[in-house]
């Protein structure tokens, strides 16, 4: 048996027992599939990961920073109590139509408003509607801009609020100081920056699974 391959079984038998995908998760998955997005959303554990944390945090406000299908806004969204809100911000139009459909589907449009266009132009509107901080922020966009993305976390979140950024690993390559690919480039800036940030508390976990060899950072607003 192969490493991905044992991941992979490792992964359906984590599912099976932890995480697993109801029908409107699944359908998710599907209809994402069938529109051709990147399949690139996160494991069914990753999932449950983040609407575990964002139950630990008694979140009642989350902000996303990559749609894609809405799977993972799913995830995170079935963790916050009735008058709860979660706004994700999309850059794909069409990505931002399917999961408008598949969070509808869940019964969760009441809660999430998904709103389209790059995420840098998003992020300074939403701080001029000056809301409530954020408990959650989870950031799974394109990686460059992963420092921008950590920096207005910060503006948008309040002393106890935690920040999630996925996708860090880089599949090895974040470990390369020489890299210059902008991907990696953006990772290690972001990691940097929670490092030396006098407001941040952070780590960052390897992971292997379904998607291969990643992981992801975790950071608490200090003050």
């Amino acid at each position: 048996m192969s490493e991905s391959q044992r991941w992979d079984d490792i992964d359906d038998y984590f599912t099976t027992h932890l995480a697993r995908n109801d029908e409107a998760l699944a359908a998710a998955l599907r209809d994402s599939e069938a529109a051709e997005l990147p399949p690139v959303s996160v494991t069914a554990p990753q999932g449950k990961l983040l609407q575990l944390l964002a139950q630990i945090q008694g979140a009642r406000t989350i902000l996303e920073i990559g749609t894609l299908g809405g799977y993972s806004t799913i995830w995170l969204a079935r963790a916050l109590p009735a008058d709860g809100r979660l706004i994700s911000l999309e850059y794909n139009p069409r990505h931002a139509e399917v999961a408008t459909r598949n969070i509808a589907r869940a019964g969760l449009d009441k809660l999430v408003e998904v709103r389209v266009g790059p995420a840098l132009e998003s992020l300074p509107e939403l701080a001029d509607e000056n809301p409530a901080p954020f408990d959650l922020v989870f950031i799974d966009a394109d990686k460059d801009n992963n420092p921008h993305y950590v920096e207005w976390a910060l503006k948008l979140t309040s002393v106890g609020s935690l920040i999630v950024v996925d996708n860090v690993v880089r599949g090895g390559r974040v470990a390369d100081a020489d890299s210059a690919v902008p991907d990696v480039q953006g990772t290690r800036a972001a990691i940097e920056l929670i490092g030396r940030h006098p407001r941040l508390s952070g780590t960052a976990i390897q992971t292997v699974g379904s998607k291969g060899y990643d992981g992801f950072a975790l950071a608490r607003v200090l003050a």
